[in-house]
């Protein structure tokens, strides 16, 4: 099957950035634009892209949104953002200012009836992000890490209506060490949802092997971009074929 690629953008301070396994200390900066990162990742194809607010998602309140909106209303991509995200008016900011889906992450943990209660409302708008270390459920930006399974979470979002998720492994993401197939193909199979698998993506190879596991239905790519270990239009000709 074919998957859909996701060009990163993760903010911290206006900058865009990348962290090693989530760790705020060890912070690469790519950019001083993430408008501008995103416009680069829309001209060279991009349907989607991914945006994560780390300053949000370590404060929990909205904190980047000036790059997301801008994103979403002036460029041709559809956009995704998880980070800060922690009541309904939250949710209807983005969507209301042209986002196409958020990521309800931290919160699906503390308040799992508030979380559900989206899905309803929202339905296809809202996707589940599940962030594991050890197999685990981590929140607050990474900072804290739950006695939840990963996917145990999983399933009861799954069963409560949820069709999309966006798993990522903290041991591999900022890696380059390769995705951790076995733990999205098993929440994939537990959820029997679309999972995009999030973490570790380091060559045109990872993202085949991705392609070939039923369920994966989308790859996040962030600093396999940023370091030119392969370029986007190289990704999304192989997601297509």
């Amino acid at each position: 099957m074919s998957i859909t690629i996701y060009p990163a953008i993760d903010m911290r301070g206006g900058n865009c950035v990348r962290l090693l396994q989530g760790d705020y200390d060890k912070e690469t900066i790519y950019g001083n634009s993430p408008f501008d990162m995103a416009r680069s990742f829309a001209a060279e194809g991009a349907e989607w892209i991914h945006m994560v607010d780390l300053d949000g998602a370590k404060d929990g309140k909205r904190v980047n949104e000036r790059f997301v909106i801008e994103t979403a209303q002036k460029l041709n991509v559809k956009v995704q953002i998880g980070g800060g995200i922690r009541s309904e008016e939250d949710i209807l900011h983005y969507l209301e200012n042209g986002v196409d889906r958020v990521i309800i992450g931290s919160i699906a943990v503390s308040n799992p009836d508030f979380a559900m209660e989206m899905i309803k409302k929202y339905g296809g708008k809202i996707a589940i992000g599940i962030d594991a270390k050890n197999g685990y459920v981590a929140t607050h930006g990474w900072l804290d890490t739950s006695e939840l399974r990963a996917v145990d979470l999983g399933k009861r979002f799954a069963d409560a209506g949820a069709e999309t998720f966006i798993f990522t492994d903290i041991a591999t993401d900022g890696t380059l060490s390769g995705p951790n197939i076995e733990a999205v193909c098993q929440m994939a199979e537990v959820t029997g949802k679309n999972v995009i698998a999030s973490g570790g993506v380091s060559s045109l190879e990872d993202l085949k092997a991705l392609a070939s596991e039923k369920g994966i239905s989308g790859a996040i790519v962030g600093k396999a971009l940023y370091e030119n270990r392969f370029t986007l239009k190289e990704a999304l000709a192989l997601a297509k074929a």
